[in-house]
């Protein structure tokens, strides 16, 4: 929900924004007033995203990253500080779903895999983000955590422990530099329409829709509007949390 243009002056650099909630959240920002880069491991698979921020009047950076190679990382987010001049808010939100097999039977690849990009991937953009944003005086950081970050989920150990890992970031890093006035905080989303959870449940959505006590899944807007709150003014009193928006499921 837009209000009042409460981003305007301000540059956001998203990732995992080619879908879902980063396209939301993008597409949110850019709708109150940010300048926004958005980041994805392709410029193609961004272009969508651009098109969206456009459409509300925003600008749009594309920018193509691999989030677990730390050069790429690098570049990217000084190539948002070239373009726009600065750095406020980073939305951490790329990552990927495991393939689902009990512990004993997860490939160590596999774990590698999940590990690198949403543990390794958030840790290497945040150590890049926090070094602009001391340079400049403060700004904020909101991860991707899950509702997998605070429960056990059978036959994702290697993804919940990734988002578990991502909420004892958040929190070691908000204690870090909560006297640079930078904030660092985590969302906790639930059962979400995305793409990745058509993958993860096989296109079966009616699996993920019983899981939730309000009988529905989330939509990306929703985990957007949280996001946009934790970055605003609004949230200028909030960090370290990590909070769950996700209809009860985590309960």
């Amino acid at each position: 929900m837009s209000n009042a243009n409460r981003f305007t002056g301000k540059v956001a650099f998203v990732t995992g924004a080619a879908s879902g909630i980063g396209r939301a959240t993008a597409v949110a920002f850019a709708t109150d007033g940010a300048r926004v880069a958005i980041i994805d491991r392709t410029e193609d698979a961004l272009r969508g995203t651009a098109d969206a921020i456009r459409d509300v009047g925003g600008e749009a950076l594309i920018i193509a990253c691999d989030i677990a190679q730390p050069d790429q990382v690098e570049a990217a987010v000084g190539q948002a500080v070239e373009t726009f001049g600065r750095l406020d808010i980073a939305f951490n939100n790329a990552g990927v779903e495991n393939k689902a097999a009990p512990v004993a039977e997860i490939e160590l690849d596999e774990w590698d895999r999940i590990l690198d990009i949403n543990l390794r991937g958030t840790f290497i953009c945040m150590k890049h983000e926090l070094a602009q944003m001391l340079l400049q005086g403060g700004g904020v950081i909101v991860n991707t955590s899950s509702g997998a970050g605070i429960r056990g989920v059978a036959g994702g150990a290697s993804y919940a422990a990734s988002k578990h890992a991502i909420i004892g970031l958040t929190k070691s890093a908000a204690l870090d530099y909560a006297k640079q006035n930078i904030r660092v905080n985590a969302i906790l989303p639930g059962n979400i329409e995305t793409p990745m959870m058509d993958r993860f449940t096989g296109g079966d959505i009616q699996k993920a829709i019983d899981l939730e006590p309000v009988g529905r899944l989330g939509k990306p807007e929703e985990i957007a509007d949280a996001v946009l709150w934790m970055s605003a003014d609004l949230g200028s009193f909030v960090t370290g949390a990590a909070i769950s928006i996700d209809g009860g499921w985590s309960l």
